[in-house]
């Protein structure tokens, strides 16, 4: 591990980032703003923590930062789950961060993806528990960043005096979607009987050459009413009703039975749940549905994060070890976000370091995060991963990864997730 602390070490470029987490800091977030709003529909969502000062308290500061860092952490994934288009998350300071995303987008839908998200921040950390409250906007037309992080901030002051309620619109309607809780649940149960629920596969591209590699599969479920609904909420509300197993079983099918007219280079990523590896027999359901389809097993590439793994270990690794015997790769996603625990690359069957995209994402310019990724690409070796990058969104970013040794990235700089067919034309090109 010592190149991981020489790269602590190592000063930081002024980026515009925040220290503690890595997100974009003010200054960023208002420019970015600026650029995004002169360009089209923007919606933003301001959350903030009501109880950290008691957390400091009670635990500690440093538990206190490992808090925010988590909740950066989630966010991040969160959006990343559910958004097709350009996004991107800030810490504005203290407890507040500033989600932005640049896509069109129903005011349903965006108070659905805050309220789920707000149920995603709010889980436990270890015998931590946060309170997210958020405001929500749409950017009226010819607004700036200063008026919308004004009017967030405003709305934000407003629900503090408000403890009944988590999530408001800065225009003071509460952030309800459309249908009732039980009415979405209903209509995702019909959702799989009526085919629903949509698999895109966002492109893989090989380092050095940036051939086409592969792809991983992500889940979007085309309400009739509300439009479409990424990962993130759609998994709130599997979880919810005790759908995730057989949804997540539903969409591995689904995933499997597209992409078996792949060329027989291309490799497919599927994501693995914690409700998946909470069942006793996983393994067997998963290498079933392997078996009954027409996609070789040691073509398939297994993404688990570090959240899916907490709950028993030692059931997901027999799992996985099973999976795996039979051909199949596995991928620790989501690495070097939150907290990370590196027991789980001694204990695991692992095949892959899959990078957060907080992980590349400075590369370019801050030296200390480019040593950081040197360090863990070394590290991979060492241990016979390979590393795949995530959320490559620049021509430098590329190159950085390319240089460090990164065999795979994915990423909206040469393609964002499209659905079977455009994805085959795309491999016969």
């Amino acid at each position: 591990m010592e190149l991981l602390r020489q790269a602590q070490n190592v000063p930081a470029a002024d980026t515009g980032r925040d220290a503690l987490t890595g997100l974009a800091g003010r200054d960023a977030a208002r420019a970015r703003l600026e650029s995004w709003l002169a360009e089209g529909q923007v919606h933003a969502l301001l959350l903030s923590l009501t109880r950290l000062d008691t957390i400091n308290l009670a635990y500690g500061n440093v538990a206190g930062d490992g808090a925010l860092a988590e909740v950066a952490a989630r966010i991040q994934h969160f959006a990343g789950d559910e958004f097709d288009s350009p996004w991107f998350a800030a810490r504005l300071g203290g407890t507040s961060f500033l989600l932005a995303a640049r896509a069109p987008c129903t005011r349903e839908r965006w108070g659905l993806f805050a309220e789920a998200l707000c149920e995603h921040v709010a889980r436990p950390v270890g015998d931590l528990r946060l309170s997210p409250r958020m405001a929500l906007l749409s950017a009226l037309p010819d607004e700036d960043a200063d008026g919308m992080l004004g009017r967030l901030a405003q709305a934000q002051a407003a629900l503090g005096r408000r403890s009944a309620r988590r999530l408001s619109w800065v225009d003071g309607g509460a952030a309800r979607p459309a249908r009732s809780a039980a009415r979405l649940e209903a209509d995702l149960h019909k959702a799989v009987e009526r085919d629903e629920i949509e698999v895109l596969f966002q492109p893989q591209f090989a380092l050095p050459g940036d051939a086409l590699s592969g792809a991983e599969a992500l889940a979007r479920w085309q309400h009739p009413q509300l439009g479409r609904i990424g990962a993130g909420a759609l998994f709130s509300i599997a979880e919810r009703i005790d759908f995730m197993p057989q949804l997540s079983q539903h969409i591995a099918a689904k995933a499997l039975a597209l992409a078996a007219n792949w060329p027989d280079h291309l490799r497919l990523s599927i994501n693995v749940t914690a409700a998946d590896l909470a069942g006793e027999h996983y393994a067997k359901v998963l290498g079933g549905i392997v078996a009954g389809s027409a996609f070789p097993a040691d073509r398939l590439t297994l993404e688990v994060t570090e959240q899916a793994l907490l709950s028993d270990i030692e059931l997901a690794r027999r799992s996985l070890e099973e999976l795996a015997a039979q051909g199949m790769k596995v991928a620790l996603d989501d690495f070097g976000a939150g907290f990370c625990n590196f027991r789980y690359l001694k204990l695991l069957p692992l095949h892959y370091l899959k990078l957060d995209r907080s992980m590349v994402d400075g590369v370019a310019e801050d030296a200390r995060d480019l040593a950081v990724l040197r360090a863990i690409v070394a590290m991979a070796r060492a241990l016979d991963l390979g590393v795949i990058a995530e959320g490559i969104e620049t021509e430098a970013q590329r190159a950085a990864v390319e240089a460090e040794g990164c065999g795979c990235w994915q990423g909206f700089l040469r393609a964002e997730p499209m659905g079977a067919e455009a994805f085959l034309d795309l491999a016969k090109a």
